[in-house]
């Protein structure tokens, strides 16, 4: 049988899902992730088979030599599109999160240097670096986790108080966060619009739920091509959840990536979002991820184990 915490729950909070009690009273909670990877992906002077050529602007097949258009693709996050976004948070002082592979930060010191320099954004380890943790042993993801918080902290000078897999979890990551215990909660969920505590082998565990719906993302897989599409998908996700957030308030993630929305056109979207979420700045709270999961922590404590069992 399946552990507590792998069993699938189809419920959650149903038809009654609880006031979360946002700071100020707020309808929403909104969260920015500013995806850092350049430098982590799969590649062949790393000892990879191939090239990673996953969301950039066109594959040029899977050979087994290196795809220098790929790599310059990804380079372009890093030396343009990081500079590009941040720069649209910081002059709305808005916060955002900083999801990032360990390794991307490694490689990039001026970035790392940044986030470290800054107030507005908190750390989310996004991996050791960019892999598939359903192919690890336990004891070789054990020393992932380990690795990635440790070098996140010695890059940035922060602790990475979340967690979220670069391809999804393995059945034991989990498992593996809870126990580590430096972690307020991790993100390798889509089920919900508000935080939840799970049991982790008699131990209560945090999830905040992301999102791959409000995520620019879309452009690469074909369903937005503008800057005026991805504003306008963003616009009605939040308007419908500001609507429902006079009874019902919930949270809502956009999914950035630097060298997806980095470039001029998208990121003219993203900036559009971003001035009409100031037009509503008395009535949503844009927050960093690791804000929702204290939120929680401080607001939501889990009932006892023993009384849910009644």
């Amino acid at each position: 049988m399946p552990a507590d915490h792998l069993k699938r729950n189809f419920k959650g909070y149903g038809s009654r899902p609880p006031n979360p009690m946002w700071p100020g009273g707020a309808k929403l909670a909104l969260n920015f992730v500013v995806n850092v990877e350049e430098g982590s992906e799969p590649s062949i002077d790393d000892g990879d088979p191939e090239t990673e050529s996953g969301l950039t602007e066109g594959a040029s097949g899977n050979f087994k030599v290196r795809d220098l258009a790929a790599e310059s693709m990804f380079e372009f996050g890093s030396r343009v599109g990081y500079w590009r976004i941040v720069r649209l948070f910081e002059e709305r002082a808005m916060p955002a999160t900083i999801m990032a592979c360990a390794l991307a930060l490694e490689r990039n010191p001026d970035i790392a240097s940044h986030v470290r320099q800054t107030a507005l954004f908190d750390v989310c380890a996004h991996g050791w670096r960019w892999e598939h943790h359903r192919g690890l042993d336990v004891a070789e993801e054990r020393l992932r986790i380990a690795r990635a918080a440790a070098s996140i902290f010695n890059t940035t000078g922060k602790t990475a108080d979340g967690w979220y897999c670069r391809y999804g979890p393995s059945i034991n990551t989990r498992r593996l966060l809870s126990e580590a215990g430096c972690f307020l909660y991790d993100s390798d969920a889509y089920n919900d619009e508000l935080p939840y505590w799970i049991d982790v082998d008699g131990k209560q565990h945090l999830v905040v739920p992301y999102s791959l719906t409000n995520n620019d993302a879309k452009f690469m897989r074909g369903s937005i091509d503008s800057g005026e599409a991805f504003f306008r998908m963003l616009r009605e996700s939040f308007d419908m959840l500001m609507s429902e957030g006079q009874i019902a308030p919930k949270m809502m993630s956009v999914g950035l990536h630097l060298r997806i929305a980095g470039h001029p056109g998208r990121a003219a979207g993203l900036r559009r979002f971003l001035d009409y979420v100031a037009t509503h700045e008395d009535q949503v709270w844009v927050c960093n991820r690791s804000d929702i999961a204290r939120h929680w922590h401080t607001h939501h404590q889990p009932e006892p184990t023993s009384k849910k069992g009644n």
